[in-house]
């Protein structure tokens, strides 16, 4: 059973060390920002979605597609160490956003399960980036799981405001618990979602992607899942689909079989 008792960080944090990674990203410039919790909803069993004020972020940086900041968590041993996370809805005039949390045994979602309106967190901003490319594409292929939702929503948004939003968006998302099918996914009428569970190997996404290959020239391909699979669902887009190394983003969002912290 997860120990949710005094889990709150406050700006004391910050006394404490990052490590390499904290020395690394100030040494790169990035910036850091004291992030204050407004409110704490239960999306499902398996979902948290928490609001925060910025403390002067979004005044700071234009707000793009997928845009994700870094956050400062205290881990079991008393160390801090850093975990990704997508801004949902936010809005540059009130500098505040949603972060949302897929359940798990690990230091974020413990953190996020106890959180309350007034608490704070540190985070950092760097190596945020990303546009719709030009010229709009003719269709996306778009691969994600719990841990993509925020940034999937946050592209197909992007897309419903670009220069073609009408192109369709073909979705291959990966759930671990029947109430994942319940998130909200802002999928769009002409949007097609496939529902792929997790399976012990994590290979049945990649299965289904690579089963379903047509010539996609024209489109964009976007992948976050596990380091694995993002790796082989990007490859099968570049090769399979005919989407070339230029028409696909790729990044992974978190390692299968990494120890808990």
């Amino acid at each position: 059973m997860v120990d949710f008792d005094n889990l709150n960080q406050t700006e004391s944090t910050k006394a404490k060390s990052r490590g390499w990674q904290g020395a690394v990203l100030k040494l790169l410039g990035a910036d850091d920002y004291l992030l204050t919790v407004t409110s704490n909803e239960k999306v499902t069993d398996e979902y948290i979605r928490l609001g925060f004020t910025g403390g002067g972020l979004l005044s700071d940086r234009p707000v793009h597609p997928t845009m994700w900041v870094r956050i400062w968590f205290e881990n079991k041993h008393g160390k801090l160490h850093q975990r990704a996370y997508t801004l949902v809805d936010p809005d540059p005039a009130t500098d505040s956003f949603h972060l949302e949390f897929a359940i798990h045994d690990g230091a974020a979602t413990r953190w996020a399960a106890a959180a309350e309106p007034g608490d704070t967190i540190s985070s950092t901003f760097m190596g945020s980036k990303f546009a719709i490319p030009e010229p709009a594409p003719a269709g996306w292929l778009i691969a994600g799981d719990t841990a993509a939702l925020p940034a999937i929503n946050s592209l197909l948004d992007a897309i419903s405001a670009s220069a073609n939003p009408s192109s369709a968006a073909t979705v291959w998302f990966e759930y671990a618990h029947e109430s994942d099918k319940s998130l909200p996914l802002r999928l769009r009428d002409q949007d097609t979602i496939n529902w792929i569970k997790r399976d012990r190997g994590g290979d049945a996404l990649v299965e289904a992607v690579r089963d379903a290959a047509f010539d996609a020239t024209g489109h964009f391909g976007w992948v976050a899942l596990d380091m694995k699979a993002t790796r082989a669902v990007s490859s099968s887009f570049k090769n399979d689909y005919r989407l070339g190394k230029s028409g696909v983003k790729a990044q992974a969002y978190w390692r299968a079989g990494a120890p808990e912290s």
